[in-house]
C-alpha cells in the first residue's frame, strides 16, 4: 500500500474560514467574536469537501492513506493570544477527526497545536492528549515558530520544548516539523518561510543533543527537507566543525524526510543523498503548488511518479510508499493491523 504522512484539509468548507474571520474580528471587538458551538458544518458537508479533492486524487495516483492534519497557513499561531489559538486548534482537530471517521480506511488525523507567542509550549499538552486519546491522532505538527516569520521561539533543542517531546516519547507518536503563515514580508509563506523552516530546523537538531535525552523521539522534516539534502556536504562539514558525531549517527536515528519535492531531478536528489529508510512517500496535495507541470503534463505534487521514476530498488520504494511511515507513526501501523492491512 501507499501512505501518505503529510496531508492538510486545504479545501475545509467555507464556514471554518469565516468562523475564523469572526475570532479575529473579535480579537479587538469582543462583541463580535464568535463561539465554538457557532461553527456548524454537516457531515455532507465534510463529504462535498474531501470527495471530488483528496479523496479523488488519492484514488487517481493510488494512495490508500493520507495522515490528514489542519491546514498549515492556516494554523498562524501568531494571531491572538493562546486561549485563540486553543479554540481555533480544537476546531480544526475535530474536522479533521471526522474526516477519519467518514473514511476510515483513507484518512487518520494528526493534530495542531494550540502554540503561541512566548507562550509555555507545556500548555499544549493538553491539547496533545486530547487528540490521541479521543480522536486517535497518530502525530502532530510542531511550529518551530509561532511568531510568523520573525523566530522568537528558542531552538527545537532548548529545554522549553521538553515538556511536549515527553508525551510525544510516552505515546510513542512523532511531530511533522511544520511552520504556518509568515507576517514577515521578507519570506513569502510557501516559497521561502516552509523551506527555510525546515533547513533551519535540522541544523537546529544538529548544533544540539536533543536525541540523547530522547533517544525515541522521531521528528519529520517536510518538502524534501528545505535545503538540507541539496547541501548535505555543508551539514556534514558542519557537524564536525562542532564536535557532533556524524549525520548518520547524530541525526538520522530520528529525523526523517518527506517527498514533497515537486520535479525529478529534486526528487532523484533527495533520493540519492538521503538513506531509504529515512524517506517517507508524501505529497501535500492541493497545497503550495496546485498546477500542472507543463514539461510533464502532469500535476507538480503528484509525487508518486517521481518516486517511481527514481530507479530505486523494490524494497528502498516499498519503504518509502509504506514500511517506514508504519516504523515512525506506529499508531497508525496498530490502526492499519486492527483494520486487516
Amino acid at each position: 500500500m501507499i501512505i501518505d504522512c503529510h496531508g492538510h484539509y486545504t479545501t475545509a468548507p467555507p464556514a471554518l474560514a469565516a468562523w475564523r474571520d469572526r475570532q479575529i474580528a473579535g480579537l479587538t471587538d469582543p462583541a463580535v467574536a464568535p463561539v465554538p458551538a457557532e461553527l456548524r458544518i454537516s457531515d455532507d458537508e465534510l463529504r462535498e469537501s474531501i470527495g471530488p479533492n483528496q479523496l479523488r486524487l488519492m484514488d487517481e495516483r493510488g494512495i490508500d492513506m493520507t495522515v490528514f492534519s489542519p491546514r498549515a497557513s492556516f494554523m498562524a499561531h501568531h494571531v491572538g493570544d493562546f486561549a485563540a489559538s486553543s479554540a481555533w486548534a480544537s476546531l480544526c482537530n475535530e474536522l479533521c477527526y471526522r474526516v477519519s471517521r467518514l473514511y476510515p480506511e483513507r484518512f487518520v488525523p494528526a493534530a495542531m497545536l494550540p502554540q503561541s507567542p512566548g507562550v509555555d509550549p507545556a500548555t499544549c499538552v493538553p491539547e496533545l492528549v486530547r487528540c490521541v486519546e479521543e480522536y486517535g491522532a497518530v502525530a502532530v505538527n510542531l511550529n518551530p515558530d509561532p511568531s510568523g516569520g520573525h523566530w522568537t521561539a528558542p531552538p527545537l533543542t532548548d529545554r522549553s520544548w521538553y515538556p511536549l517531546y515527553e508525551k510525544m516519547a510516552e505515546y510513542d507518536i512523532p511531530a511533522m516539523v511544520h511552520v504556518s503563515t509568515s507576517v514577515n514580508p521578507a519570506f513569502h509563506t510557501t516559497g521561502a518561510h516552509y523551506l527555510n523552516a525546515d533547513t533551519t530546523a535540522f541544523m537546529q537538531l544538529v548544533q544540539g543533543d536533543l536525541f540523547a535525552d530522547f533517544p525515541t523521539l522521531r521528528l519529520i522534516i517536510p518538502h524534501g527537507g528545505g535545503a538540507v539534502p541539496y547541501h548535505w556536504g555543508r551539514f556534514r562539514g558542519l557537524a564536525m566543525a562542532l564536535g557532533k558525531p556524524p549525520l548518520e549517527e547524530h541525526v538520522l536515528g530520528n529525523v526523517f524526510f518527506d517527498t514533497c519535492v515537486y520535479h525529478q531531478p529534486g526528487s532523484d536528489l533527495l533520493f540519492e543523498v538521503v538513506p531509504a529508510e529515512n524517506i517517507l512517500f508524501a505529497s501535500e496535495m492541493i497545497g503550495a503548488v496546485r498546477s500542472v507541470d507543463p514539461d510533464t503534463g502532469h500535476h507538480f505534487d503528484d509525487t508518486r511518479r517521481y518516486a517511481e521514476a527514481a530507479g530505486l530498488s523494490a524494497d528502498d520504494l516499498s519503504a518509502i510508499q509504506e514500511t517506514n511511515a508504519r516504523s515512525v507513526y506506529p499508531r497508525l501501523d496498530a490502526l492499519l493491523r486492527r483494520q486487516g492491512r
